[in-house]
């Protein structure tokens, strides 16, 4: 069962929730989700290693005062306190995949393997749309500018959970409904200080040298999708896994298909600890 623990880091209280013993493995959540998005798959491996599953700052339950603040220093935070200094597995959906990156870029010691979902990267060229997804673009601008923020957590939800190649409302029920309530969460936080930001990635994946799995959906944005298999070829050794009929965050939308493509390469390094 998991336990709530928090984290001190600076001005914050990170909320984690953490199961089992042995590798960590560490879950980093996307931009418009928190830590619940894992709650259906870190259970999975807390047999095999201890789970970690944090909320960052503006999201969930995890509270801050305002201040300029580095999210690799709050990864570092939670490591600290939660892996008894055991290198982890760093699991990371969008922008979750950033921090990871920018910590085995930044930390290597402290990373074990790396997953990356649908990877945000900074650096990376800017995304240039075709029509069909550019109305999509534009109808959240417009609901941005408006202050329309329920309208604008419907637009995330159609572009992000369905996926912009699909249909509006392909992913239905609970899920939707979480994906509503996360992101929801996110959009009425208030502002937390500046997020200092390490050098941009984009350029040094090559220096990469933790043993990385990069994955995507095909029905996510095309550019997130080249961006995740630029990564794929550029990172040394990295292994490439596709999931078919999913969006922008495969492991909220189906967990089990989700888990069955990455079990193999998460308990083979979590069984090399």
């Amino acid at each position: 069962m998991d336990s709530l623990q928090w984290i001190t880091s600076g001005h914050a209280r990170l909320a984690a929730s953490v199961s089992g013993q042995g590798t960590p493995i560490v879950f980093l959540h996307a931009g418009v989700c928190d830590r619940r998005m894992w709650h259906a798959v870190a259970p999975r491996y807390a047999a095999r290693g201890r789970t970690i599953a944090y909320d960052r700052r503006g999201y969930g339950l995890t509270r801050a005062d305002p201040e300029d603040h580095a999210q690799v220093a709050d990864l570092l935070a939670v490591l600290d306190a939660l892996t008894d200094g055991e290198p982890a597995i760093l699991v990371g959906a969008s922008a979750g995949g950033r921090v990871a990156l920018d910590m085995a870029l930044l930390h290597p010691a402290r990373v074990r393997a790396l997953v990356l979902v649908a990877p945000n990267i900074a650096g990376a060229p800017a995304p240039v749309y075709d029509p069909p997804v550019q109305a999509q673009m534009d109808e959240l601008r417009q609901a941005e500018a408006a202050g329309d923020m329920e309208r604008v957590n419907r637009c995330k939800a159609r572009q992000l959970l369905d996926g912009v190649l699909a249909a509006e409302g392909r992913v239905t029920g609970e899920t939707r409904t979480l994906f509503l309530d996360m992101n929801g969460i996110a959009l009425r936080a208030s502002p937390g200080g500046q997020a200092l930001e390490p050098a941009p990635a984009y350029p040094r994946l090559a220096d990469v040298a933790a043993p990385t799995l990069v994955a995507w959906g095909d029905l996510d944005f095309p550019h997130v999708q080249e961006r995740s298999r630029h990564a794929a070829r550029t990172i040394p050794g990295a292994e490439a896994r596709e999931f078919v009929g999913a969006g922008h965050l495969p492991s909220l939308e189906d967990p089990a298909g989700f888990a069955a493509l990455l079990d193999d390469f998460i308990l083979r390094r979590a069984a090399e600890g």
